[in-house]
């Protein structure tokens, strides 16, 4: 295994040193929810008002449905996406990647296929491709879920392996996939059996596969797992169906457990702060936790949770953690910044609009995508927040955006838009 790094607060070792790919020295979004994996943008000169038309530097259609995020490496931009129409009794799934100066699509790869029975086995809302690929040392990392896995060669695409761990997902595939040393590590909480599953990176053989410890009526939950520094031990933090664990990467042994009470369809990603994690529970009765980290093992669920916030709180989008606010958005709308030592509800926020997307944060600015495609641009304050504009995109988005350099990367219904400063 790769040696691990301390992560400090909530910044990744990407960002410590200044977003710099291996491509180059370029600043990229090479991972779900950016560089930090928590939602922060380091991007200056970002927009802050935009329409179909305002600001617009291209846009380019894309085949099929998906809501995965873009990412961008050494200037090129790589989606994942889906067909919803049959081809001999299957979906097709695809990958491809497109010059982010431009807009072109360089090439699109179909990897794999999807059985009817497992393109059904979905939310109407959800689509064959909302996992958001992982992109490190040259490989492509897309994942799709019960529909399987490949690793592909960046540059041209061509496939390196491939493969398929089929469950009953329950609502479609939803969590991402991360890459933790040698490994790519993922959620696999069927409506069977809750699993946590490694795969070897170079291969794609299964390194370990890990039952939670603890199982509810509903086990099946789609979250994406965060690698944290726990006092100096590195652990793969995974939220699911009544619980969050922490695995040791070696082997995907549980270190420790914090259960809640009627979670599931877990699909927030928690964020990491000060020794501090803050996480969603799911659906049914949604609350936020804030769960103390400190080298302990077993279940903590009586010692180490800080406080526990239940009203309004998100099912779908993650939190994020701007100038000492915990800010969480419902997917009704209502924005609200908790305390991250008390708990306590400082302001509320109604926005207009149904949210799925996690928001992005740029400094003290926060970016929120509804699914109807208004996109807010707020400044948040302690005492309450400033909507900066509301801008029009007239296409439905459940996408998260990644925030770049002086642009915006917005995928919609049918569209990918980048978007930028006078233009």
């Amino acid at each position: 295994m790769k040696s691990f790094f301390r992560v400090p607060r909530f910044f990744s070792i990407f960002v410590v040193a200044g977003c710099a790919s291996a491509f180059g020295g370029q600043t990229d979004w090479p991972k779900f929810r950016g560089p930090t994996e928590q939602g922060v943008s380091e991007a200056a000169n970002v927009p802050r008002e935009w329409s179909r038309e305002k600001n617009i530097v291209w846009r380019s259609e894309i085949p099929g449905r998906g809501w995965s995020s873009p990412l961008l490496i050494d200037g090129k931009i790589v989606l994942t996406t889906g067909m919803e129409e049959l081809v001999d009794e299957m979906h097709d799934l695809k990958v491809l990647q497109l010059n982010a100066e431009t807009g072109e699509i360089l090439w699109i790869k179909k990897v794999l296929q999807a059985t009817i029975a497992e393109g059904e086995d979905r939310n109407p809302k959800n689509s064959l491709a909302s996992p958001t690929p992982a992109i490190e040392d040259g490989v492509i990392y897309a994942h799709f879920g019960h529909m399987g896995t490949v690793a592909l060669d960046f540059d041209t695409g061509e496939i390196l392996w491939k493969q398929k761990i089929p469950y009953i997902a329950k609502n479609g595939a939803g969590g991402s996939a991360i890459v933790v040393g040698d490994l790519l590590v993922y959620t696999t909480d069927s409506f069977e059996s809750p699993i946590v599953t490694a795969l070897h990176k170079k291969t794609g053989e299964i390194a370990w596969r890990t039952t939670r410890s603890h199982q509810v009526k509903n086990n099946f939950s789609h979250g994406t797992p965060l690698l944290i520094d726990n006092n100096g031990r590195p652990e793969i933090l995974s939220p699911g169906s009544g619980m969050v664990g922490a695995y040791r990467p070696e082997d995907g042994k549980e270190l420790w457990i914090v259960r809640y009470p009627m979670g599931y369809s877990m699909s927030t990603r928690p964020i990491f702060v000060d020794g501090i994690i803050y996480m969603g529970t799911g659906f049914a009765r949604p609350s936020l936790y804030a769960i103390r980290t400190d080298g302990a093992t077993g279940d903590l669920t009586d010692t180490h949770v800080k406080w526990m916030y239940h009203k309004s709180m998100p099912k779908t989008p993650s939190p994020n953690f701007v100038n000492g606010n915990v800010i969480t958005l419902e997917d009704a709308g209502r924005l609200q910044s908790l305390d991250p030592e008390t708990g306590e509800l400082r302001w509320m926020e109604p926005l207009i609009g149904k949210f799925s997307a996690s928001p992005v944060q740029v400094g003290n600015l926060l970016y929120c995508v509804s699914e109807e495609g208004l996109c807010y641009v707020l400044r948040i304050r302690d005492d309450g927040c400033d909507i900066i504009s509301q801008n029009e995109m007239e296409e439905e988005t459940l996408a998260t955006p990644a925030i770049v350099d002086d642009y915006i990367y917005l995928r919609t219904r049918h569209t990918l838009w980048k978007i930028g400063n006078g233009s």
